[in-house]
């Protein structure tokens, strides 16, 4: 995995972390792509190039020391250089994929048409067509359609009679399978922002409203006519309705499916695999939340297996996903055998990872790493570094984060602050907190128990503790199966802690004899 050295500053600069981004075998390409006219090896944007490929940060000054260019100058030779970086990557076969190849034959047709070259223009878009169905890129397919059109109004061929008629139906159904094509990704990206602002449905009225939702816009679709595309969204779309209504056994069925429809059509594997990656994904999050063991474990290193095989594809943002769902599921793992163990170097590497490409992933992901490693050091005892990395996400001012995870969050916070006896700091705590789940429309059964119980706990006298966990116990566990103030227990296992608590022993060994009763 190639090392990006980027300080908080770097990511205003787009130019600079692209080239930091670049491998040496593209860096390469590009100055094999800049030197291919002799007035270009000494161009001032290559230059440029070659100085901020040196430089460990970005510092304009250095630009200017180097007299590469002077400050009025700067944006447009910046502009520049990007643009023929993106041209190179462009050019270079590593980035030669399906999708790249059919737009490069519709650009060929387009340069022959505008020659007057109707024939063979005509020819070429005909290729780029068969192609751009065969792979499952209607959308193109339909821009090739409407230049076809055009052509044929200008240049009549005369070898079909319904050489109209035909492209017209074309049109027709290319436009129809991208329609519903639209309607069903935009369906899923929608409950996907849901899912990401407010996390799973709280109550009856959220889920009538999400359930109405999710119908009302569900367009009307015979499954036995759709295609590799459109089915492909329509499981998503039922994913998410499943995930934000925690109905996970409707997860497995779908995320199933999902996977199902590219072992039944393998060469979409390679031609699609950010969307096998996905799939893949969403079956191990739902065989996580239905505490499927052995079948949670086969799914993941079946997928292991696939990304080390050759002919799976390599790609910058292929690797950030690979390492996104194996690493979080490999955590997951972990949770569902009760095994806290810190020091098998699965931190060190996620760490590592997530230093080396922060500028390449997003917020929200680094965060969900950030709980579970925080879950997995309270789960083996080390609550100050629980607490350490519940800062991260907590001092994290981004309103983007999913609400849900920065609420237990803040639950956990205050746990694992009284494990660790840091008692002088739990009343600040509890108002934060507090502040925070009012402000954020956010409290529940669950939580407002913790709150109570944490706050009254400085009244408690010493031999009266126990029995006050015992209490606090009963009074949560009727919340375990409640549909909509059991996702507490999806992020937080308090009832395991308080078990802990009363039968002074540590909370893993608990959690581990619960996970060999409960997975399959």
């Amino acid at each position: 995995m190639r090392k990006i050295i980027t300080t908080a500053n770097d990511s205003k600069d787009s130019l600079y972390v692209l080239i930091k981004s670049l491998s040496k075998s593209e860096k390469r390409q590009f100055k094999l792509y800049v030197g291919r006219l002799d007035g270009n090896a000494d161009s001032k944007y290559l230059q440029l190039f070659n100085l901020l490929d040196k430089m460990n940060t970005y510092e304009e000054t250095e630009i200017f020391k180097n007299n590469i260019v002077k400050k009025q100058q700067l944006s447009n030779l910046k502009a520049h250089l990007y643009k023929q970086i993106l041209i190179s990557l462009r050019l270079s076969p590593a980035h030669q994929n399906i999708r790249v190849q059919i737009r490069e034959q519709l650009d060929f047709a387009t340069v022959l048409y505008q020659k007057g070259l109707y024939q063979q223009s005509l020819k070429l878009l005909e290729k780029a067509k068969h192609m751009a169905i065969d792979n499952e890129e209607k959308n193109v397919a339909y821009e090739i359609v409407e230049l076809e059109k055009v052509i044929e109004t200008q240049y009549i061929t005369r070898s079909m009679s319904t050489r109209a008629e035909e492209l017209a139906k074309e049109a027709e159904d290319l436009s129809e399978q991208n329609l519903m094509t639209s309607k069903l990704s935009n369906l899923s990206l929608q409950l996907y922002g849901i899912m990401l602002k407010t996390g799973y449905v709280r109550s009856d009225e959220e889920k009538q409203e999400i359930t109405a939702y999710f119908n009302n816009a569900m367009p009307n679709y015979d499954l036995s006519t759709l295609g590799f595309r459109e089915k492909l969204w329509l499981y998503k779309a039922f994913l998410w309705y499943s995930f934000l209504i925690q109905d996970f056994v409707s997860c497995y069925k779908y995320a199933t499916r999902f996977v199902e429809l590219f072992e039944e059509n393998p060469s979409m594997i390679s031609r699609n695999p950010v969307f096998y990656l996905k799939g893949n994904h969403y079956l191990l999050e739902s065989l996580f939340y239905l505490k499927h063991h052995t079948k949670f474990k086969e799914v993941l290193e079946g997928l292991e297996n696939r990304l080390e095989t050759e002919d799976f594809p390599r790609s910058d943002n292929l690797e950030i996903l690979e390492f996104l769902y194996v690493y979080s599921h490999k955590l997951n793992l972990k949770f569902m055998v009760g095994d806290f163990t810190t020091d098998d170097g699965l931190i060190n590497t996620i760490e590592k990872y997530l230093k080396q490409s922060r500028q390449r992933m997003d917020e929200h992901h680094i965060m969900v790493f950030y709980y579970k490693i925080a879950s997995l050091y309270f789960g083996s005892g080390q609550n100050k570094k629980c607490i350490e990395y519940l800062g991260r996400i907590i001092n994290n001012k981004s309103l983007k984060m999913r609400e849900d995870l920065m609420c237990f969050a803040r639950i956990l916070n205050l746990v694992a602050h009284y494990e660790a006896g840091m008692d002088y700091h739990l009343e600040t705590l509890l108002k934060s907190t507090f502040k925070f789940l009012i402000k954020m429309d956010d409290l529940h059964e669950v939580q407002k128990e913790m709150i109570k119980f944490l706050r009254n706990l400085g009244e408690v006298f010493p031999g009266e503790i126990k029995n006050e966990f015992k209490k606090l116990r009963e009074r949560l566990e009727v919340y375990e199966e409640d549909p909509y103030e059991r996702r507490a227990f999806l992020y937080l296992d308090i009832l395991s802690w308080l078990d802990s608590r009363i039968q002074n022993r540590p909370v893993a060994e608990i959690i581990k004899e619960k996970a060999q009763v409960l997975n399959r």
